[in-house]
């Protein structure tokens, strides 16, 4: 496929094979301390995982581990990873998944330099954040196209209910279609219906 780079407000790099080079690339725009954000065992199983500690690695960066995002994240996740982002006083946020992962960090990444709850914040004050963690996106399942804008839909199980969140933009997207090779077709078929049900008519 072939590859290019585009802006709207997203940095979008595209293009089989493009992973590594606009990984490095971006990886000199950001602080030390970076939180790896991912889902479930898969990243570690294809390898993927270690690549890119490694590529951290090299880059001089030190990794704070945030695994375990599970689909239609929870809120109760948003603050696992607000207040780890916190303590570990990270610079920048680098979501590795499909939609689930990047609406979970798109919000921690608002939370976590907010001081009020944001579900608060948001729906009893009717305000937006506006200072976040910056965020890097490397997709690894298509489907949502959640890499593209700053919505969430997270489950509050405390009130009940599922609902969208508004946190940041990512500063970046990576969508190399390499990576999605390893992705369950059972997978694959879901990723094909939900940009069907996301498609929207003019």
């Amino acid at each position: 496929m072939k590859r290019f780079d585009y802006e709207f407000p997203v940095r979008i790099h595209f293009g089989q094979g493009c992973f590594e080079d606009s990984l490095k690339k971006e990886l000199q725009k950001y602080g030390k301390r970076v939180m790896l954000a991912y889902g479930g065992g898969s990243l570690k199983r294809t390898g993927l995982y270690d690549r890119i500690v490694d590529m951290l690695g090299e880059a001089g960066k030190t990794v704070t581990d945030f695994g375990g995002i599970m689909p239609n994240p929870t809120y109760a996740k948003v603050q696992e990873g607000a207040k780890l982002a916190r303590e570990q006083r990270v610079d920048f946020i680098l979501a590795v998944g499909g939609g689930s992962v990047s609406d979970c960090c798109k919000i921690v990444s608002a939370q976590a330099r907010l001081d009020s709850d944001i579900w608060d914040y948001e729906y009893v004050e009717h305000k937006v954040p506006t200072d976040f963690i910056p965020l890097g996106v490397i997709v690894t399942a298509s489907g949502t196209g959640s890499e593209q804008n700053n919505g969430a839909v997270i489950t509050n199980e405390e009130k009940k209910l599922k609902s969208p969140l508004w946190g940041c933009f990512a500063d970046f997207a990576i969508l190399d279609p390499d990576l999605t090779k390893t992705v369950p077709m059972k997978q694959v078929i879901s990723g094909a219906f939900d940009t069907l049900s996301h498609h929207r008519q003019s």
